[in-house]
């Protein structure tokens, strides 16, 4: 092999060290086209830009099948999740998260749901002495989905509930104890949850006709068959999950808001094309997820280098959404760019890029857009003091947060 194609050294522990700046400070020092480097011992290349977002989304090109290592599926998306699917099996089980996530009728349902159960919340947060917004946000968001999707609060309630829910998030990209309360989170969750599916077929479910849980309990994949219970629990759980990870961008959206308090007095008047940019500016500004990763389904050539076929292809999103020659001042926090600019949109890829119809990017993207814009109005209208406290997001730890979770103290409905 060409030495210039070889990868360097193994990145696993710069990666659980640096975080979300590992990828982009590697593109920093070996500029080009690619970045060659080993993830817990086998080849990988990473990519950026939004040629490399065409190129990562073709099917052609790479494959999600047996690209996701365990520690991820055992926590974040599941074993026989859609995520890990490609071709006809993966157009069908996608075509049912469309069907349900990216339909407007269905978005605005769900945003209402979580409306209502914000200002039940309110009334709650206004008795207690502080409050953790992004554990408060979890079991908001956690109440509205359950009751938009039809699934009943499990026997211990919505706060465990969401704990759980949250721990799967948190815990699929570091090692040690959060790690282990994901794994264990998802475990106990698939299990209630694949109990309910099997209660739906047969016909003592008692759940709103048609609602999400029903139809991915009968969905029938590309070989005719029902799910196994305990995939069609992992697809539920991915119906949910990923809307009570909306909470980590409440967090970052009361964080910004903070720090300038120009964009709360901008969003407290509740303009859409204003909430709409706000809720872009958060996606962007804010870490989430540091990259998506697949395998080359061929041998290939991106931009005039070889990539060899089963090697890992890494996409960096973190990296894509603070490229200057993207963003022009890419770590300041600026919601106007998106009004001046708003087809920008486009190369922002907090959840991955591509046709949510025909590849693996996320289609519930419509979802967190219309919560973040919702949420952040209603946050921008809420009367609370900030008491003193670590508001650092830390860019080494996956998921980051801010430390404190945003704590507010004498919370009053605006």
């Amino acid at each position: 092999m060409d030495r210039r194609h070889r990868p360097r050294g193994d990145g696993t522990l710069p990666l659980l060290t640096r975080g979300y700046a590992w990828l982009p400070d590697l593109r920093r020092r070996h500029p080009g086209p690619v970045v060659r480097v080993r993830l817990a011992g086998r080849p990988a290349v990473a990519l950026h830009g939004p040629e490399a977002v065409r190129f990562f989304y073709d099917e052609r090109h790479v494959r999600r099948a047996g690209a996701l290592p365990e520690p991820v599926r055992s926590t974040l998306f599941g074993h026989g999740a859609v995520h890990s699917l490609d071709g006809r099996v993966h157009q069908l089980r996608k075509a049912m998260f469309l069907s349900l996530l990216a339909d407007p009728g269905q978005v605005r349902a769900l945003v209402d749901e979580v409306g209502r159960a914000w200002d039940t919340a309110v009334g709650r947060w206004a008795g207690q002495p502080r409050v953790v917004l992004l554990d408060e946000a979890a079991r908001v968001l956690t109440e509205g989905v359950c009751r938009w999707a039809g699934l009943p609060l499990p026997p211990d309630g919505a706060a465990a509930f969401a704990a759980d829910l949250t721990a799967m998030v948190d815990g699929f990209a570091t090692p040690g104890p959060r790690h282990w309360r994901g794994r264990l989170a998802r475990r106990r969750r698939e299990s209630w949850i694949a109990g309910t599916v099997e209660a739906v077929r047969a016909g003592r479910a008692g759940l709103p006709a048609g609602c999400p849980v029903e139809r991915v309990a009968l969905h029938r994949d590309a070989d005719g068959e029902p799910l196994p219970p305990r995939v069609a629990a992992v697809e539920v759980l991915n119906l949910v999950r990923p809307t009570v990870a909306v909470c980590w961008f409440v967090a970052f959206a009361a964080h910004a808001m903070h720090l300038r308090p120009e964009a709360r007095a901008a969003l407290a008047g509740g303009e859409p094309a204003r909430a709409w940019a706000f809720a872009q500016e958060v996606r962007r500004f804010y870490p989430f997820a540091p990259f998506v990763g697949g395998r080359a389904a061929a041998d290939l050539t991106h931009r005039g280098e070889p990539i060899a076929e089963g090697t890992l292809v890494l996409l960096d999103l973190y990296g894509q959404n603070h490229d200057p020659a993207l963003w022009g001042d890419p770590y300041a926090f600026r919601p106007g760019r998106f009004l001046e600019r708003p087809d920008d949109v486009a190369q922002s890829v907090p959840q991955g890029g591509g046709d949510p119809a025909t590849g693996h990017r996320c289609p519930g993207e419509a979802v967190v857009v219309g919560l973040l814009e919702d949420l952040s109005v209603r946050l921008a209208r809420l009367e609370y003091t900030l008491p003193a406290q670590d508001l650092t997001v830390r860019l080494g730890r996956m998921v980051a947060r801010p430390r404190s979770g945003f704590v507010i103290e004498a919370v009053r409905a605006g």
